[in-house]
């Protein structure tokens, strides 16, 4: 009864600080999170420290770079590959962010792209919510096709353990899934989304919205396009750090050996990306005409701090209930996939779900699936259901996408539970779990 009484004050806070918005969605954690401590004497649970400070570092550096006029380079070569077919940029875009998660191995990089799918869609009469939901969902689902993400290695080291038919899972192996899958799962969300929602000429709630010529102003902002402009020798050095800095985070993902080593083992993934995030900002400041006062101004940078403050307060609160039940909620899933090994892809969904992250859900759920005797073959095929923090609007990635959509399409429904991101997550996960399962019949390990 306890933990039933605990869930339900996480719904409330989760369902009246959604509907307030932003950084309310975070405080209103701080009341959540009270109450367990003083009312129900829970631990306090971890706040999500590491995704913190990576959101943190990424968004400094992305910040920097429009702050540098480095983001104009990339829009303007966003342009030119959108603007001519602009009603593609449903399919084209989340392809875009899920490439760079897989180059960069997190989703978090999405902040740079958002505001260059915003700007194309809405200048070309596109529903900025066909691209900016569907891009967000691509960028995490990037994760399982990445080979220097922290969720490939973690599965990929605990299936060494279990060699299925006398073959090991390896990286190579568990990529040639994971990668095809992903991709269809990314193309059935584009082909949705192309068709997602009212255009906006028969949007009557666009429609009234821009009636104002203030908020029209805001909405399409300024209507120069960045195609005819010149672009100057210090955006373009700006845009180069970045796009450098991320092709090292990359190298060192993928070759470990370049890494130094700390305690004995080489450093981690996620202080590698902090690092040369930062360093990154740091070279744009020293190396182009970047005033660090605008940097904070700057719209990636507010709709980063927004997202960091709303992870922060509710990931707090729902860790320490669940982390506090644990034991429990592990007993009711190892009976469920006991008996139908499918089930297990549904377990790590709302496993992803309770601890926003597909790394940590691989770490809690694979060792369990492996114990009771769920089959390897499984665990590769539904890799793709570790991403279920789609289902409630509270990651970052996606409070950035509806701060950043100006003209309000992207959004919280009334009920929370209808936003705009559980559509195309629900398609690209079950499309991908489903390519994966043929993928892994295919190949013979189940």
């Amino acid at each position: 009864m306890g933990i039933l009484l605990q869930v339900a004050i996480i719904l409330i806070c989760l369902f009246y600080g959604a509907r307030k918005g932003g950084v309310a969605l975070g405080l209103l954690g701080g009341i959540g999170i009270v109450i367990m401590t003083f009312v129900f004497h829970l631990a306090p649970g971890k706040p999500p420290v590491d995704v913190m400070l990576t959101i943190i570092a990424v968004v400094a550096a992305s910040a920097t770079l429009q702050a540098s006029g480095g983001l104009e380079v990339l829009l303007q070569g966003a342009e030119k590959a959108l603007r001519g077919h602009p009603k593609y940029i449903s399919i084209v875009a989340p392809f875009v962010t899920c490439f760079l998660t897989m180059l960069c191995g997190t989703g978090h990089v999405v902040y740079t792209m958002l505001p260059i799918i915003y700007d194309v869609s809405i200048k070309n009469g596109i529903r900025p919510e066909r691209p900016m939901a569907a891009s967000s969902i691509a960028s995490q689902m990037g994760i399982m096709a990445s080979p220097v993400s922290v969720a490939v290695v973690s599965l990929v080291a605990f299936l060494a353990k279990v060699p299925v038919g006398g073959r090991v899972v390896d990286f190579v192996l568990l990529l040639s899934i994971t990668i095809p899958s992903t991709l269809a799962g990314v193309a059935a969300i584009g082909a949705f989304s192309w068709f997602r929602g009212k255009d906006l000429e028969h949007d009557e709630a666009f429609q009234r919205r821009i009636a104002d010529p203030a908020t029209r102003k805001l909405v399409y902002g300024d209507t120069v396009t960045l195609l005819g402009k010149k672009l100057t020798t210090s955006q373009w050095t700006a845009m180069w750090i970045f796009v450098g800095s991320i092709a090292v985070v990359a190298l060192l993902g993928a070759f470990e050996s370049l890494r130094p080593l700390v305690h004995g083992k080489p450093l981690s993934m996620v202080l590698t990306i902090q690092m040369f995030m930062l360093l990154a900002g740091a070279l744009m400041i020293l190396f182009t005409k970047t005033d660090p006062g605008s940097i904070g101004k700057s719209d990636v940078f507010r709709a980063g701090m927004i997202a960091v403050v709303a992870v922060y307060g509710i990931a707090w609160m729902a860790d320490t209930v669940f982390e506090a039940n644990m034991p429990q909620l592990k007993a009711a899933l190892t009976d469920l996939v006991k008996t139908q090994p499918w089930t297990y892809a549904i377990a790590l969904l709302l496993v992803s779900k309770l601890v926003n992250s597909q790394a940590a859900a691989i770490a809690a759920m694979v060792p369990v699936g492996l114990a009771i005797g769920v089959p390897p073959g499984y665990i590769v095929a539904f890799a793709a259901a570790s991403y279920g923090y789609y289902i409630l609007p509270t990651y970052p990635s996606d409070l950035a996408a509806i701060q950043f959509d100006r003209s309000g399409t992207t959004q919280i429904g009334k009920y929370v539970i209808n936003h705009s991101f559980i559509a195309p997550g629900l398609i690209g996960v079950s499309t991908s779990c489903l390519i994966g399962y043929g993928l892994v019949s295919a190949h013979g390990l189940i």
